[in-house]
Formats: C-alpha cells, sequence, structure tokens
C-alpha cells in the first residue's frame, strides 16, 4: 500500500449487526483492492469500528422492531439523521454507501444526495420493495446511483419496478466458513440417512428453536415455542430442544424457558451453536434471514412470527407472496409459514415431525434447499464483487469531472 497515497474516503452507514458485518467485508475488500489508505466516516458497529470506523454513534439504537416501536423512537431517529448527514457533508467523502435499514439510511442518503449533488451514492442490500411499498423503487433512483443486492430475484423485481442500476454480488452467508462446513457435515448426515447406513428414525433428534434475535421477537413467540416442544416430545420420545442464540438476549430466553417441561438446551457460543447446527434434524424458527442460513446449512425448517398491532393494520400493504427468502429465491413455496391465527402449535408440531425423520418431505424439502444453494452461487466473494461496483462507481464520475 502506497502510504503517501490521498486516501479515499469512504462514507459508510449501516444499522443492524447484519449491516455492520458487510461494511466490515466491504470495508476490507476496498483495502485489498485499494494502493492507498481508507478513511472512514459514519455510523457501525463492531465489526466496521475494528476495520477503523470512529462510529458516530451507538449504532444499537437503531436496532428498532416492529411498527410501533419505530413510530416511538422517531425523534431520537430525526435527531441521529441530522447528526449523520452533517458528519458525512463535513468529511466530503468519494462515496457513500449505505447498508440496509432504510427508515435510517436512504433518508440520509436523500439529504447527503442535496447538499453534495455529485456524491455517488451505493445501497449496499435492496430494500424489500418486492415485498411492500413498490413505489419506493423509483423513488430510490433520486438518491441512490447503484444497488448491491444480496438476493438473486432482485435484480428483475427492481427494473420492472423503474428502480436504479442492480448488480447481485450474493449474500455472505452463501461464502460462510463456518456455515459452509455446517452444510458439509449435515449433507455427510443426509447420505448416510438416504443409504441406510444410519438407524434412522430410531436415533435421538434434535430439533432447534430459534425465535429470533430481539427480546420482543422472543417474547411473542416463546408461549407457542414452549406449546410446540410439549407436543413434538409428548408424540416422539427421542427428541432434544437446542434453543442457539445471541449473548444479548440470552437471559431473555433462559428467563423464558426457565419453566418449560422440555428443558430445553440454551447454547450462546459460536463453536456450541455451530455443533448444534450441524447435528440439528429440524428447526422451528422465527420468519428473518435464519430461514436463509438453515436452507443453506441444509436443515429443513418451519416459519413461524407474530406481527405486533400496528402491522397487522398496515398487512394490506404487502403485495409479497410469501415472507420467507427460500422460497422468493426458489420462485416456489418450500417452508411452511405460520403468522398470526395459522400460528397453531399442533399443526406445527405435526410439521416438524415429517421433516425430521427420513420421510418424502424432508427429502424434498432438502431437494428444494439445494435449488436455493445453487442460485445463491456467485463466481467471487460478494465482498469483492461489491467493492469492484464501488470503485467502479467513484472512477466513473472521476473520469466524467475530469
Amino acid at each position: 500500500m502506497n502510504m503517501g497515497a490521498t486516501p479515499f474516503k469512504l462514507a459508510i452507514v449501516a444499522g443492524e449487526v447484519s449491516g455492520d458485518n458487510l461494511g466490515a467485508d466491504l470495508i476490507t475488500a476496498l483495502k485489498r483492492r485499494l494502493d492507498r489508505p481508507v478513511d472512514l466516516v459514519g455510523v457501525g458497529g463492531p465489526a466496521m469500528i475494528e476495520q477503523g470506523l470512529e462510529s458516530i454513534f451507538d449504532f444499537q439504537e437503531l436496532s428498532i422492531i416492529g411498527y410501533s416501536a419505530v413510530l416511538s423512537s422517531l425523534p431520537r431517529l430525526a435527531m441521529r439523521i441530522r447528526s449523520t448527514i452533517a458528519a458525512i457533508v463535513a468529511a466530503r467523502p468519494d462515496v457513500l454507501v449505505i447498508i440496509d435499514s432504510p427508515a435510517f439510511t436512504h433518508r440520509v442518503a436523500a439529504a447527503v444526495r442535496k447538499r453534495l449533488p455529485d456524491l455517488p451514492i451505493v445501497n449496499y442490500v435492496c430494500p424489500t420493495v418486492w415485498a411492500w411499498k413498490p413505489e419506493r423503487a423509483q423513488a430510490m433512483t433520486a438518491y441512490v446511483d447503484h444497488v448491491l443486492a444480496v438476493y438473486p430475484f432482485e435484480k428483475e423485481f427492481l427494473a420492472e419496478l423503474g428502480g436504479p442500476p442492480l448488480t447481485y454480488v450474493g449474500h455472505r452467508l452463501a461464502g460462510d466458513s463456518s456455515l459452509l462446513a455446517i452444510a458439509s457435515e449435515q449433507a455427510g448426515r443426509r447420505n448416510r440417512a438416504e443409504s441406510g447406513t444410519v438407524s434412522g428414525d430410531d436415533e435421538e433428534k434434535i430439533c432447534l428453536i430459534l425465535p429470533g434475535s430481539r427480546k420482543g421477537e422472543v417474547r411473542s413467540l416463546m408461549p407457542d415455542l414452549e406449546r410446540c416442544a410439549e407436543i413434538l416430545a409428548a408424540r416422539k420420545k427421542n427428541i432434544r430442544f437446542v434453543i442457539p442464540t445471541l449473548p444479548r438476549i440470552a437471559d431473555e430466553i433462559e428467563r423464558q424457558t426457565k419453566g418449560w417441561s422440555t428443558s430445553p438446551e440454551v447454547v450462546v457460543h459460536a463453536e456450541a451453536k455451530n455443533s448444534a447446527l450441524a447435528r440439528a434434524d429440524a428447526a422451528i424458527a422465527a420468519s428473518g434471514t435464519v430461514l436463509l442460513e438453515l436452507a443453506l446449512a441444509g436443515i429443513p425448517c418451519v416459519s413461524i412470527y407474530r406481527l405486533d398491532g400496528v402491522a397487522r393494520l398496515l398487512i394490506n400493504r404487502v403485495t409479497a407472496w410469501t415472507a420467507a427468502l427460500p422460497n422468493f429465491i426458489a420462485d416456489y413455496p418450500v417452508v411452511n409459514e405460520y403468522i398470526n391465527e395459522s400460528l397453531r402449535p399442533g399443526l406445527i408440531a405435526r410439521r416438524i415431525e415429517r421433516l425430521i425423520d427420513n420421510t418424502i418431505e424432508r427429502k424434498q424439502m432438502l431437494r428444494d434447499f439445494d435449488l436455493v444453494r445453487e442460485k445463491m452461487q456467485t463466481e467471487r466473494p460478494s465482498a469483492d464483487l461489491a467493492a469492484e461496483v464501488v470503485c467502479d462507481l467513484v472512477e466513473g464520475k472521476n473520469q466524467g469531472s475530469a
């Protein structure tokens, strides 16, 4: 690296853990690609801070779930938007990259565009215009020059809706080394089961319970999950339940499961979580990115969710035919979804019972997951593809102004 060269100034804004990880990967890829230092300004978490970012504020303030929570947090959100805009404008960066969390990042981008109209702006992780409020796609063209998509189906959607140019760069989960190792272990178990070299349905079965990453989700879903576990345990004597979770909500989950008759094991550390995933036979999971993680790992699953009060009022604005990412990617129903009134523990328990043994249903879901994995593949790591688009955009702007 030429330390005497003019630094590449990157403004980068992320609002959640997943975005923080994407941002850190992108920064790393840019440092590899560029023969000069990379100066950072913006908002991020531990992963981007480790790469040298001094976050304008603690990004955990943006970890808001549910429409009710967003509404109650608007005053603080507005204050953070203003401070972020001011810092980016003062820094005069070469490019602004916004990552996910559109309620925050898109407001920042729109305001920065007005004050720095020639600044290239990249949106990493396409807003879910394919699920609701499709009019956002065209509105983005006013302040976003290019979108980096993490799902292969998004390019067609955004083009049809008149949105900005888009490049599919892939999802970081598809290249995650730990997940690839888990998928390899699961593939071996699958091969042994299908070849009849293991005893099969009489072995102990492990059912993962994944109630979400936020306390609000956990509290709303735990009563249903407890009942699911009770029914499964009554119907299947050789079943054990494991709850992989995050340190920040582990206490809440321990408290919620303390009185469960099924005595689920709560695991927090990465090694224990990976071990649980590698040995899991099926999973009951809160709707979210975890469904894609399970699909890529090769773990049959169902999706559950309960919407909050305000979200229920807005449900008619949802245009998507599904909320499960594996379904979107495959373009047909793969994972069963149980939301609100359809979230019936007896029904879910019986579905898991069919997925946990070596049944036709299990075999079909695993074949469907093979298709999902195939569609997610990219020629190079997603961060390298993202860095290439960012650099090309900046170089194009510099050549145009030369």
